[in-house]
C-alpha cells in the first residue's frame, strides 16, 4: 500500500496516533470490569481470569519489539491495521469463550498480540520520528494522554454494556469499537514527509538496527531504565485488573470500580500531558525517580486508611496523575540517548520488561487472593517496588551516545 505523504504532517500523524491509543487503551482498561461477573457466572476462581490477562500483557510485551521493528521496516500503518483486525477478532471470540483454555487463547494470546501492533511502542515510534526534537516529549505526552482519555471514556461505556447486556454481548460491542483502529492506520502508513523530517533536525541515529541494539545492550542506563519500567507495569496492571474486585470485597458498590478506573484515566490525561511537557525542560531520569517514589506513598496511604468514597477518590486522582506519566519520559529518554531512527524498537524492548511486571502483578493478584483471600501482599509489594524503581532511575547516564560520523 503506497500513500502520498504530502498531507502527512507531524500534527496529522500525532492526531491519528492519539486516537489509536485512545481506542486501544480504553478497550484494554475496560477488561478488569469483567473479572468478577465472568468468574462468578462460569464458576472460575479469580486466578483463571487473571492468568488470561496476565498472558495478554506478556504477549503484548513479547511481540512488541518485533511489531516495532516491522513498523520501522514496512510502515506503521500496516502493523496497526493488522493489530486492529486481531483486536476486534479477539474481543469477539472472548464473547464465546466459556472454558479457561479458550479464554487464554483469545483474551491472552490474540488480544496481547493485537496490542503489540496497535498500541504504545509502534504509535510512539511513529510520533517520535515525526515530531521536531524540541516538541518530541510533548508529542509523546499527548499520545499517552490520549490513551488515558480512553480509560475514562471507554471504561464507563464498558460498564454500561455490562450492566445492560451481560459480559458476552459486551465483548461483541467492544469488538465493534476496535474496528475504528483501522481508520487510524491510514495516516500512519509510510514514511514522514521530507520537509517535516528536516524540521525535526539532523538525525544522529545509529546506521543500522544491529548497531543500535549493540549500543543499548552495552549501556548501563538502558538496563536500569528497563528494570525500572518493570515496576510501572506491575503497578498499573495489578490496579487496573484487580481494583474493582478489591473495592467490592470491602463492601463498596459494584460501580465504584468503574468510576475509580475512569477517574484514574481522567487525571492520567493531565499527568501524562504535564510529564511530557516537563520532560522537555527537566532531566527525565530525575522526574521518573520522583514519580515512582510518589506512587509508593500513594499506595501506602491508600491501604493504611479505611476504605471510603473519599479515600477511593483521593487515591484515583493521585494515582491517575502518576499512572502513565512514566511513558513519555521513558520513551523520550530512549530517543534522547540513542536517537530517533530505532526508537520504537529500543523502547519496545524496555516495554517488554513493563509487561513482565504486568504479568506478575495480574497473576499474583489472582493467585494470592485465591490462596489467602486478600490482596494485601501485592499492595505491599507495590510499595517496595516503587521505592526500588526510584533508586534505579537516579544514576542513569542520560547523555546522548556519541557516534563517529562517516567521512563525506
Amino acid at each position: 500500500m503506497t500513500v502520498s505523504s504530502t498531507w502527512r504532517t507531524p500534527m496529522i500523524i500525532l492526531t491519528a496516533g492519539a486516537i489509536c491509543a485512545l481506542i486501544a487503551f480504553g478497550l484494554r482498561a475496560s477488561l478488569g470490569l469483567f473479572l468478577k461477573p465472568m468468574s462468578m457466572d462460569l464458576g472460575w476462581g479469580r486466578e483463571t481470569f487473571a492468568i488470561a490477562l496476565a498472558i495478554q500483557n506478556l504477549m503484548w510485551g513479547a511481540f512488541q519489539p518485533f511489531a516495532a521493528a516491522s513498523a520501522e521496516k514496512w510502515g506503521t500503518g500496516r502493523i496497526i491495521a493488522f493489530g486492529g483486525i486481531l483486536y476486534a477478532s479477539g474481543l469477539y471470540l472472548m464473547s464465546v469463550s466459556v472454558d479457561p483454555l479458550a479464554f487464554q487463547l483469545t483474551a491472552g494470546l490474540m488480544v496481547g498480540m493485537a496490542q503489540s501492533g496497535c498500541a504504545l511502542a509502534v504509535v510512539l515510534g511513529a510520533v517520535g520520528r515525526a515530531m521536531p526534537e524540541n516538541k518530541r516529549s510533548w508529542g509523546l505526552g499527548i499520545v499517552t494522554a490520549a490513551g488515558a482519555a480512553g480509560q475514562f471514556t471507554v471504561v464507563p461505556l464498558g460498564q454500561i454494556f455490562l450492566g445492560s447486556y451481560g459480559w458476552s454481548t459486551s465483548y461483541t460491542l467492544l469488538a465493534l469499537i476496535a474496528i475504528a483502529i483501522l481508520v487510524c492506520a491510514i495516516p500512519l502508513q509510510g514514511k514522514v514527509d521530507t520537509a517535516s523530517r528536516n524540521k525535526a533536525g539532523k538525525d544522529e541515529s545509529a546506521p543500522s538496527l544491529k548497531v543500535a541494539l549493540g549500543e543499548a545492550m552495552k549501556h548501563r542506563g538502558y538496563w536500569l531504565l528497563t528494570l525500572g519500567f518493570f515496576v510501572c507495569g506491575f503497578h498499573v496492571a495489578f490496579i487496573g485488573v484487580h481494583l474493582p474486585a478489591y473495592l467490592t470485597d470491602l463492601g463498596m458498590p459494584s460501580e465504584t470500580g468503574a468510576w475509580s478506573l475512569s477517574l484514574i484515566g481522567l487525571f492520567n490525561v493531565l499527568g501524562a500531558y504535564v510529564a511530557g511537557m516537563l520532560g522537555d525542560r527537566f532531566r527525565k531520569k530525575h522526574m521518573l525517580s520522583y514519580l515512582y517514589f510518589m506512587r509508593s506513598i500513594v499506595i501506602l496511604v491508600f491501604i493504611m486508611v479505611p476504605v471510603s468514597t473519599t479515600s477511593v477518590v483521593v487515591f484515583s486522582i493521585a494515582m491517575g496523575i502518576l499512572w502513565l506519566s512514566t511513558v513519555p519520559l521513558t520513551s523520550s529518554l530512549v530517543a534522547q540517548i540513542f536517537g530517533i531512527r530505532y526508537m520504537g524498537t529500543l523502547f519496545a524492548i524496555v516495554f517488554f520488561s513493563h509487561q513482565i511486571g504486568s504479568f506478575l502483578g495480574i497473576w499474583l493478584g489472582g493467585y494470592l487472593y485465591d490462596a489467602y483471600g486478600t490482596y494485601m501482599p501485592v499492595w505491599w509489594a507495590g510499595v517496595a517496588l516503587g521505592i526500588t524503581a526510584a533508586l534505579l532511575h537516579w544514576p542513569i547516564q542520560d547523555e546522548t551516545v556519541l557516534r563517529v560520523q562517516p567521512a563525506e
